[in-house]
């Protein structure tokens, strides 16, 4: 949906969306640090009202890239919300709202609504992203709930920006990593001269902005990987994140973390000479 305005000056956008799942474990999976660190991004909860709510999402261009907030609705397990200050430099402060809703058949609606007060137009397409942000990741999260609810998470994520055009940096990714010309479905593993990754494809992915293939994982252990690229300016970003579950998975996502970093900066070279 699109942005919206009233008259009190709240500006905000909305969305639904449907997962599989109880209420007890979508509420898990949306609401909690353990839950959100294992589709989302690493996450803390303090989980009561007044409470610390923070986001890891890695390394950028100027260093560790972090949002925080607190905690203004506690409601298990149906209503979460809270407010996120300096999300994005002195715009006012975004608040976020989630609520869980049961439907047939063990599935869920998840609806989520992002608004900020304030008469300027300054942060509009910002706040318009948060909607083509969510769906990739709650594709994740669909996955994650069908196959791996509950199981303890860890994140492994590498990215690097690529001077030049998003569809070449596409096909030397997904040339090195096995995956030209992949189909939902199909099983597929990577060559020796790349870290391990094996499984079923689950989603394939291309738009104008973006392009991202989604693994469900039975090697290096169970997980979900996504491995794409996007289109920011003048350059192309290359990523590949990894959901990994399991007993296991803090330790494994340290493990693998720098080998993809590593390769994928060997893979798409930031400074190579572009003619």
């Amino acid at each position: 949906m699109p942005l919206k305005k009233d008259d009190s000056g709240k500006r905000w956008v909305e969305m639904e969306f449907l997962v599989p799942g109880t209420v007890e474990q979508v509420w898990h999976a949306i609401a909690t640090g353990p839950g959100m660190t294992a589709w989302f991004t690493p996450t803390t909860v303090d989980e009561r009202v007044g409470g610390a709510i923070g986001f890891d999402f890695g390394e950028g261009d100027s260093g560790e890239q972090t949002s925080s907030g607190i905690v203004t609705e506690w409601d298990p397990p149906h209503r979460l919300a809270y407010e996120e200050h300096g999300w994005s430099g002195d715009a006012p402060p975004v608040a976020t709202e989630v609520v869980v809703t049961s439907h047939s058949g063990d599935r869920c609606v998840i609806r989520m609504v992002h608004s900020l007060f304030t008469s300027k137009d300054d942060w509009d397409d910002e706040l318009e992203s948060f909607e083509t942000g969510w769906p990739g990741f709650f594709d994740v999260l669909r996955v994650y709930l069908k196959n791996f609810a509950g199981q303890p998470a860890a994140v492994a994520h590498a990215t690097v920006r690529h001077p030049g055009a998003q569809a070449e940096t596409w096909s030397s990714l997904i040339g090195a990593l096995n995956l030209t010309g992949v189909n939902v479905g199909e099983r597929r593993e990577t060559v020796s001269t790349t870290p391990r990754l094996a499984g079923v494809v689950e989603k394939v992915h291309q738009d104008s902005f973006s392009r991202d293939v989604m693994i469900r994982l039975d090697e290096p252990a169970d997980g979900i990987a996504v491995v794409g690229t996007c289109q920011l300016g003048g350059q192309a970003s290359g990523v590949v994140s990894l959901y990994l579950y399991g007993d296991g998975a803090a330790q494994l996502a340290a493990e693998e973390q720098p080998k993809w970093r590593q390769w994928l900066a060997e893979l798409l070279p930031r400074d190579r000479v572009t003619t």
